[in-house]
């Protein structure tokens, strides 16, 4: 008796589907501005629906429902834009400077160790020294709190430390070095 339930079930969403899809892929394209993503979303939404759809064929509305969750996941993927954007920018804001007669092995050697590193404290390292960031601007990049960017900044700091067999200060300099040479050479790192 399930399976003939389901059956109506099925055979009922795929004519809401057939009827709505492309009109919810056109909601989507007009709230993002996106067509690529408009595909995705109304599919994603329609998803949604067939997993809930016992509540939503049972509403007053379903397709009012189905615009409202269309909505709701392009105000997701805006949102997300606009946070990658900011870290983005975050990235490359910072000043550009010339450097005159790099320390190349150096860099190439800072560049080796920090690939050596976890990819958190890494990412710390390198907001923090050869990018300048704040503590604070470091947390807002990478999504964490301001006591992972110490703790993991002072272990990668540490942990650079040893297997360059350098104090703070050189590394510090080969850090900066590194940055400004590797945005001369273009930004797609």
């Amino acid at each position: 008796m399930g399976t003939v339930v389901d059956d109506a079930a099925s055979v009922e969403f795929h004519a809401f589907f057939d009827r709505h899809y492309a009109e919810l892929s056109r909601l989507a394209h007009l709230l993002t501005g996106d067509a690529d993503a408009a595909d995705d979303l109304a599919a994603d939404a329609l998803l949604a629906l067939w997993h809930r759809w016992d509540r939503v064929r049972a509403a007053d509305h379903p397709v009012a429902y189905a615009r409202g969750v269309v909505a709701n996941l392009a105000r997701t993927r805006i949102r997300s834009a606009v946070r990658e954007r900011r870290r983005i920018a975050l990235f490359w804001s910072q000043r550009e400077e010339k450097i005159e007669n790099p320390d190349v092995a150096g860099v190439v050697d800072v560049q080796e160790a920090l690939r050596r590193l976890p990819f958190r404290k890494r990412a710390c390292v390198v907001l923090r020294h050869a990018f300048d960031l704040s503590e604070k601007d470091t947390a807002l990049a990478l999504g964490v709190s301001v006591g992972t960017v110490k703790s993991q900044t002072s272990k990668g700091m540490a942990e650079l430390q040893r297997l360059l067999g350098t104090q703070g200060a050189p590394l510090k300099v080969h850090a900066a070095a590194m940055a400004r040479t590797s945005n001369a050479g273009g930004r797609n790192r």
